[in-house]
């Protein structure tokens, strides 16, 4: 954490920013109005964070399929769905549950699930040879000349709808957890900081305390916690945000000490060991 000068620092630069760029003509250009989305949940989320140069999220790539594998998961915060599925597909884990609190976005996620299984089907129909059967691949029909394809309970993309879910709900206020569900791995990416901003400290340790009530004895629990300055730069994103962040005691730095800290963690709560905590740090 930051000492407080530094942390004043931070805030002094985002009030007062430079000024917009000056055009030729003595005009001042005008900035792209931003989206603003108070629980983080961007409709552009991901063509935001990724380059477009790039095949995959780079958080992906420090993944790794052990922990996901024949694995039930629950990804908190899943946006639009895409690390959700990608996970699903590249890892092959049992099942994975993505929630949200917007319900745009769970949407946004059942189309692209719709959208990457009939995108594989495609691609796997196209190299099959036209004589053979295609029935053999899953695939009822070749695609007609809009290149729509019907896929059939037998395609292997298909089994992508019975492993992946999405489901709208707030995790902290009002995802109820059953009491028979345990998962394997937790996800929770660049999500503690809208939780936190939103719930303050209260709801950052209601957010741990659920994973702990969640996760599976010997789990694992993957958090992509936002550095401090990103607090910085969206405290204003709302006057709830505004007054939480002036109340903050607990720091992005201390997250892995508390998540480890039954006493804090649990608040009398009965509860499971998480083995390991893998925090994915820096800029990714």
């Amino acid at each position: 954490m930051e000492d407080k000068e530094e942390r004043k620092k931070m805030e002094d630069k985002e009030e007062n920013p430079q000024n917009d760029t000056v055009q030729a003509n003595g005009q001042q250009s005008r900035k792209k109005q931003k989206e603003v989305a108070i629980f983080g949940n961007y409709r552009n989320y991901y063509s935001y964070r990724i380059d477009q140069g790039l095949e995959e999220d780079p958080r992906i790539k420090v993944m790794k399929k052990e922990w996901f594998e024949g694995k039930n998961c629950l990804d908190i915060g899943c946006n639009s769905g895409l690390i959700t599925i990608t996970i699903a597909k590249k890892f092959g884990c049992e099942k994975i549950l993505g929630i949200d609190i917007d319900s745009a976005r769970i949407e946004d996620a059942y189309w692209n699930l719709r959208r990457i299984v009939k995108s594989s089907e495609s691609k796997k129909n196209q190299k099959v040879d036209k004589s053979k059967d295609v029935g053999t691949n899953g695939i009822t029909d070749p695609p007609d000349k809009t290149g729509r394809v019907e896929i059939s309970a037998d395609s292997p993309a298909s089994h992508l709808f019975d492993q992946v879910s999405f489901q709208k709900d707030n995790f902290v206020l009002g995802w109820t957890i059953p009491g028979d569900k345990v998962y394997d791995t937790i996800l929770c990416l660049s999500v503690s900081k809208w939780i936190h901003l939103n719930w303050g400290d209260e709801g950052l340790i209601t957010l741990f305390s659920k994973v702990w009530r969640l996760l599976k004895p010997g789990g694992i629990f993957i958090l992509e916690p936002q550095p401090w300055k990103s607090y910085v730069s969206n405290r204003q994103v709302s006057e709830v945000a505004s007054t939480n962040y002036k109340n903050l005691k607990i720091f992005p730095d201390q997250f892995q000490e508390i998540l480890l800290d039954k006493e804090v963690i649990t608040n009398n709560l009965t509860t499971r060991t998480i083995s390991r905590v893998k925090l994915l740090l820096g800029s990714i």
